[in-house]
């Protein structure tokens, strides 16, 4: 090779493992999209079985009558929730 070709047979071959570089992120980060994508999914999944077990704990305390006070006061207060989301569903209904 001339003195010329050399520098440019550097430069291709750089660009060539750069482009093999880039490849191989390409993939790996596909893979890592789709594992946070799953991870996600899944964590809301198990978000929402927590959520429906604490409200299954808190029906049985208050059917056993085992509340203390701050799950008293906590009941009484979605109690108080309720109804006036339910006053509101009325009024609009009334209108």
């Amino acid at each position: 090779m001339s003195d010329t070709q050399l520098p440019w047979k550097r430069i291709q071959d750089k660009l060539q493992q750069v482009l093999q570089q880039y490849q191989v992120l390409q993939k790996d980060n596909d893979r890592l999209t789709k594992e946070v994508k799953e991870l996600k999914t899944r964590d809301a999944a198990q978000a929402k079985k927590i959520g429906e077990l604490e409200n299954k704990i808190a029906a049985l305390k208050t059917a056993t009558g085992q509340l203390d006070e701050a799950d008293k006061k906590d009941l009484d207060k979605r109690l108080h929730q309720y109804i006036r989301e339910i006053d509101r569903c009325i009024a609009m209904l009334s209108q």
